[in-house]
């Protein structure tokens, strides 16, 4: 036997003596396990499948062990993730620490900052926001204004951001701030870490036309910031930040599978329009719509495992996670669509006992929200345009 061989039968043992049942069953948005010091679990099966998890390393399987990681391979990880998807196993956690703050400090931050930073993130302890966009610095995200004004042993950071998503449930925050006034727009940035119950932090969510509210407005008012907390060197944060926008699109692509609901379009479809005397799809329309969604799907789900195995392998995705970002979110509002008109009038109920009180519904307004944050298509096109193909300006 093969030590792949071996290793897929001891992980297949292992995931079904350890994964309980519960966390075998379909999840929606409400099961997602963020982790953090304020996190309420929905069962002591998602804190016991969390804390074996993390016990072995594989809510990072990919990270070093020294760093509460697996110390997985590539080709390990790929049987960890095909394993896992046999029995329907739910992830034991899910955070942008993982997503976004992980790669970039184990590409860029101290060894002490690494070793601080990286076990509570894996062992779910801290939840991470994003400090990005700011309401006069969206697209153009170096053009930000938040500053951090040098007081010797730290810097008194001042300004706003917005669309923070679950700042207000966030307990750390990554932060680009402005810390070189006299720099240019793209040298002057710094790339900070500070807790979220510092004094002079405040957030307002935002509700979004589906009722929920993801992110937040966030205000700074001389919030004191250590300088060990700093990442990279200082002024150099440009660079942290396009490095970690890589990792953002990416999971942002594939958010389909970890924010809404996966439900059987064709059988929705079947169930509220019925087949014709052929056993074909009774709207012609319809069904040609959903024929070209499947195919479309597959497509993309082979190209994400071909990026996944690209990335196993040790290389970055570069300016190509745009195009991962803007193929899955597209992809994901016509899913949200044909939803919802497959599943007839019960999609459009908005509260109730029908199709679990709107969700299609409110999912399918939601998605709209899917290809603007982290950068809209379009900005994604255009950065395919210019970086991968090399079109003029």
């Amino acid at each position: 036997m093969t030590d792949l061989a071996l290793f897929r039968q001891e992980t297949r043992q292992w995931l079904d003596a350890h994964c309980p049942e519960e966390m075998r069953l379909p999840m929606s948005e409400e099961d997602i396990c963020w982790g953090g010091r304020h996190f309420t679990f929905r069962s002591a099966a998602q804190k016991a499948w969390l804390e074996v998890m993390a016990a072995r390393g594989w809510t990072v399987p990919g990270w070093p062990k020294a760093y509460g990681g697996g110390g997985l391979s590539g080709d390990e990880q790929k049987i960890l993730n095909e394993e896992m998807a046999r029995i329907n196993a739910r992830p034991p956690l899910q955070s942008f620490g993982i997503w976004m703050l992980g790669p970039a400090l184990l590409e860029f931050g101290t060894e002490a900052q690494k070793r601080h930073y990286l076990p509570q993130i894996a062992r779910g302890e801290i939840r991470w926001c994003q400090g990005y966009s700011e309401p006069g610095a969206g697209s153009d995200l170096a053009g930000l204004q938040t500053k951090g004004v040098d007081q010797g042993d730290h810097f008194a950071v001042t300004g706003q951001k917005i669309w923070t998503s679950y700042a207000d449930k966030a307990d750390w925050i990554f932060c680009l701030v402005r810390t070189e006034p006299d720099a240019s727009k793209h040298t002057g940035i710094s790339f900070l870490l500070f807790d979220m119950e510092s004094a002079g932090v405040s957030t307002r969510p935002i509700k979004l036309i589906s009722g929920a509210s993801p992110f937040c407005e966030t205000f700074f008012d001389d919030v004191k910031v250590p300088k060990d907390q700093i990442v990279g060197e200082r002024g150099q944060g440009w660079t942290i930040a396009k490095y970690l926008l890589t990792h953002e699109r990416e999971m942002i692509g594939a958010s389909d599978n970890a924010l809404f609901a996966k439900t059987d379009l064709v059988a929705d479809a079947i169930q509220s329009v019925g087949v014709n005397e052929d056993g074909h799809l009774d709207d012609p329309m319809l069904r040609a719509e959903l024929g070209q969604f499947l195919i479309d799907e597959i497509c993309f789900d082979a190209h994400m495992q071909m990026s996944g195995a690209y990335m196993r392998a040790g290389h970055e995705l570069g300016a190509r996670s745009a195009e991962l970002k803007y193929l899955g979110t597209e992809l994901n509002k016509r899913r949200q669509s044909l939803r919802v008109s497959a599943g007839g009038a019960d999609d459009l109920v908005w509260e109730g006992t029908a199709n679990s009180a709107g969700q299609a519904a409110k999912d399918w307004l939601r998605a709209k929200g899917n290809s603007i944050e982290g950068g809209t298509s379009e900005v994604m096109l255009s950065i395919l345009s210019k970086a991968v193909l090399k079109l003029p300006g």
